[in-house]
């Protein structure tokens, strides 16, 4: 049986109906990037007459204190949600919550039913709907308004039920979907996503997060080890190469070998580091007289090394910016004093690479 996807023979060109789904999908994507284009007119109305566009005038606005309710110390994000706009706000929630943002996802049916002993006072409640009117929603309204708690809307109307009971609503601009019946969440579930991710960021950058913050809330997986520092992928104590400056090259050799680090540190009677010996160093060296050389003959005076607060992707990148890639970092205190280092197949064990 002939594949009805597979490109056409002649000159890769493709059929008429696969131009008619390439055209059908452009078609939806650029439905849904003008509907983000419209909300970003609308936020930037906040910032004046210079910035007038099109979309809800005051969404910028609610955004602004949207923003700065939700950066108050303690205070708990509360997200809520049904069908598809319960998903969004599923993934909002996620990246609030990795972003600094404390918050949970409380299902509407399941808080009628008892999950309302969820909800704290000073929470924040963060309600998604896009028109405004789900029924499901009616008992975390009235919830909210009972215990004085914040509501923030996420709707498409302004004048729908849940809008009015806010106290604060973020409007989102009337923008056609992208069904061709104007009937499946797209465009709308779009713009609810995106605007979730632009509070979350927002709020990221309000807070002061960090990467060192980021790497707490991601320990897992490969973003979790590029965010982990030097520190805990250092070898430390015996397993260091060191010496002094006038060791001999024979000693040089052993200690380079038993450790198996490609390269040993120099260091001065007070523990400081003052040269370093790599393979090459040491190749070149055995040209010389093997008896008479020592350390301090040898030694790059000048080497790289690196902090043990560095993170591990940093470390990498130092690693592999040098006109000859390095394989591995002495890891000094301030007082430059070897506490560690550090071999490029740490940072491979660990997923970094």
């Amino acid at each position: 049986m002939t594949d009805s996807l597979q490109p056409h023979p002649n000159h890769g060109s493709v059929s008429t109906d696969q131009t008619d789904m390439i055209e059908s999908a452009c078609k939806v994507l650029q439905t849904e990037c003008d509907g983000l284009a419209r909300m970003m007119d609308a936020l930037r109305q906040a910032l004046g007459p210079a910035h007038e566009g099109v979309g809800a005038s005051d969404l910028g606005l609610a955004f602004i204190r949207t923003v700065k309710a939700l950066s108050m110390p303690a205070r708990r994000v509360v997200v809520t949600g049904i069908g598809k706009s319960g998903h969004i706000g599923r993934k909002i929630q996620s990246t609030l919550a990795s972003t600094g943002t404390p918050s949970i996802f409380v299902h509407p049916a399941e808080a009628s039913h008892g999950d309302l002993g969820m909800l704290q006072p000073g929470d924040a409640i963060l309600a998604l709907s896009n028109s405004g009117e789900t029924s499901e929603l009616a008992d975390i309204v009235s919830h909210a308004r009972r215990f004085g708690l914040l509501l923030i809307a996420m709707t498409a109307r302004a004048d729908s039920t849940l809008a009015r009971a806010a106290d604060i609503a973020l409007v989102l601009p009337q923008t056609p979907e992208a069904c061709p019946m104007g009937l499946a969440p797209t465009t709308s579930s779009t713009m609810q996503l995106a605007l979730g991710d632009a509070l979350a960021i927002v709020l990221l950058t309000q807070r002061g997060f960090g990467a060192d913050d980021f790497g707490i809330f991601h320990p897992g997986g490969r973003l979790g080890a590029q965010l982990r520092d030097v520190r805990a992928l250092m070898h430390v104590g015996p397993s260091m190469p060191l010496g002094s400056a006038d060791l001999p090259l024979r000693q040089v050799i052993m200690e380079m070998t038993h450790k198996a680090f490609g390269c040993m540190g120099v260091v001065r009677d007070d523990g400081t580091l003052v040269g370093l010996i790599t393979d090459g160093d040491l190749r070149r060296a055995l040209e010389q007289d093997i008896d008479g050389t020592r350390a301090a003959d040898i030694m790059n005076t000048n080497p790289q090394t690196i902090r043990p607060d560095v993170l591990a992707v940093d470390a990498l990148r130092i690693m592999n910016d040098r006109p000859r890639p390095i394989t591995s970092l002495f890891v000094l205190d301030a007082e430059r004093h070897p506490i560690g280092i550090l071999h490029i197949h740490d940072l491979l064990r660990a997923g970094v690479a």
